[in-house]
């Protein structure tokens, strides 16, 4: 039988590179995967329902919000995103681990939600180094950047909201870092007891030992 995969969480300013930390750390490992989320935006070109996104209607996606089967969700240039909770629920029965890659403001949605995900604060090495991979995209202007670096000092002054941070100095190092947490939580006694204690003649449903 498979265990139950962990809901993990990860958060972190524009520019950390928590994306591609993520992208190492999902190489390879068959089960982990992002969660896909439900949108009421209409498809893109090329874009499949079940893979990019789930494209439900404005009508469909509030309902799920209003029994209890959308995890966490917001609004941008008037569209719904959110992430589908039944989806969830089911993969990690499966036994995979699900990571969702979302910001502050639907960290703390997830975690009223569901208290036993694993909540991870990708921080730079500093607010300077952080500037300084903003202005190395080049994709921005300053007033741009200033604003996300304001956006970002307000971010990462709610990390104790979190369970582990992991800096994004040296990739290779906050990769092994953010892996180590991960395997680490599933040893927690809490989440271990979820798992195995009938299996050890404790708890609602064991058997005696023999």
């Amino acid at each position: 039988m498979n265990k139950k995969g962990q809901l993990i969480v990860v958060s972190g300013p524009s520019g950390v590179g928590k994306g591609t930390m993520l992208r190492e750390y999902v190489k390879g490992r068959e089960s982990v995967r992002y969660s896909v989320s439900a949108t009421t935006r209409a498809p893109r070109p090329g874009e499949e329902n079940g893979k990019d996104y789930y494209f439900l209607t404005k009508e469909e996606f509030l309902n799920r919000v209003e029994q209890g089967n959308i995890l966490e969700y917001a609004q941008y240039n008037g569209n719904f995103y959110g992430t589908p909770k039944d989806m969830v629920e089911q993969a990690l029965a499966q036994g995979q681990d699900i990571i969702l890659e979302i910001d502050v403001q639907g960290a703390l949605q997830v975690k009223e939600k569901s208290p036993g995900a694993l909540l991870v604060f990708i921080m730079p090495p500093s607010g300077e180094e952080l500037r300084q991979r903003l202005i190395g995209r080049q994709t921005e202007d300053e007033a741009t950047i200033n604003k996300r670096l304001a956006i970002a000092q307000e971010e990462m002054a709610q990390v104790q909201e979190y369970q582990y941070v992991v800096v994004n100095d040296n990739l290779d190092q906050a990769v092994a870092q953010f892996s180590h947490i991960v395997e680490a939580n599933r040893s927690l006694v809490t989440n271990w007891l979820s798992e195995n204690k009938s299996e050890y003649g404790f708890g609602p449903g064991a058997k005696p030992l023999k």
